[in-house]
Order: C-alpha cells, then structure tokens, then sequence
C-alpha cells in the first residue's frame, strides 16, 4: 500500500515538474491569465465549463474568483455554466445535452468576455459547440486539456495542454493552474502585480 501511495503522488508530481520545464506552456498558461486581467479591466467577466470533475473544477475556478483566493478584495465577476441545473436541464431536455453550455454562452457572453472549455480529452462536444458559440460572439476561447489537445486544443485561441494521458494527472494539474491563474488576475487587479 505504502509503495502505491508514493508512486502516485511521484505520478502527480512528475507531471508539474513537466509543466514546470516547458517554457512554451509556462508562456500559454501566462498569456491566458494576461487575457483574463485585460478582459476585466475592460469590464468583461470570464465563464467557465467542463463535465464530471472538470464540471467541478469550473466551479472551483469561478468561486475563487467570485469570493476571494488569497486576500480580500472586490469580487471579480466569473460564471461556472454547470451550476443552474433549471438551465442544464431545460436546455438539455429541448435542444439536447450537446447544446448545454453553448446555450447558455449564446444568453450570458458578450464581447469581450472570456470562456474556459475544461476537458481532459480536449473532445466534449458540448464544450466544443460552446467554443463555436464563443468565437461568434466574439468570446476569447481558453482550452485547458490534457492528452494532444483534442479538438478543443485545435479550437482554441489559447489551449493549455497538460502533458498527461492519465486523466487525475490532468485533472490534478488543471486545478493548480486555475489556481495560478486566479493568484494572478487577483494580483494584477487589486495587489502589486506579480512582477514580470
């Protein structure tokens, strides 16, 4: 049992240290928490969906912002679109489970806003109709994935790629970047930034 529990959490860690050795992805997962600041700067607000534990994750992201990450300060306006289950299930019942978020983009985003598509696999459909929903509204798409990016990856103006095939790596991995990422919008917005 002992050698098991250090084998996944060496799993765990050996899939940070990756992201933490990739310049490339270090510069992606920056330029999507720059986009973030911008868009709320320019009083837009950031929406957020996935399915499972991404669903999870999605809310997770959003209430860190909402509520507060590290300080007190003004709340910061983001949208988990898996939490209002009269929406999921309505839009789901009428127009089908694939339509559930890009629905809700269609009523809730505006230009300028920012959308979070959370998938390990890159492929949910309903993610992907969401991206399509986003970039006709003129929506910034952010992929956070894991494996080769799927079509989400593809899709994206910014696809975050977890060096991973293994979904809780991924998983894991997802939520210390939203981490990251709201310690930087919260930083840049109502701290001393965080330096170049």
């Amino acid at each position: 049992m002992r050698a098991y529990l250090e084998n996944e959490i060496s799993a765990s860690i050996e899939t940070k240290q990756k992201i933490l050795n990739d310049d490339a992805l270090l510069n992606t997962i920056a330029a999507a928490a720059t986009a973030c600041v911008e868009a709320y700067r320019r009083g837009n607000k950031t929406l957020l969906a996935g399915n499972g534990g991404s669903a999870a994750d999605a809310q997770h992201i959003a209430a860190e912002l909402v509520g507060r990450y590290g300080f007190d300060r003004p709340s910061i306006p983001s949208l988990a679109l898996t939490t209002d289950t009269s929406n999921l299930t309505a839009i789901g019942n009428d127009y089908g489970y694939d339509k559930v978020f890009s629905r809700q983009l269609e009523g809730m985003g505006v230009e300028g806003d920012i959308f979070f598509g959370i998938s390990t696999s890159g492929n949910s459909q309903n993610i992907v109709n969401a991206f399509e929903s986003a970039k006709a509204k003129g929506i910034t798409t952010v992929a956070l994935v894991g494996r080769d990016g799927g079509k989400m990856g593809q899709m994206a103006d910014i696809a975050i790629i977890v060096p991973s095939n293994a979904t809780p790596r991924i998983q894991e991995s997802h939520i210390l970047i939203g981490h990251i990422i709201c310690d930087v919008i919260e930083k840049e917005l109502f701290g001393d930034g965080v330096g170049a």
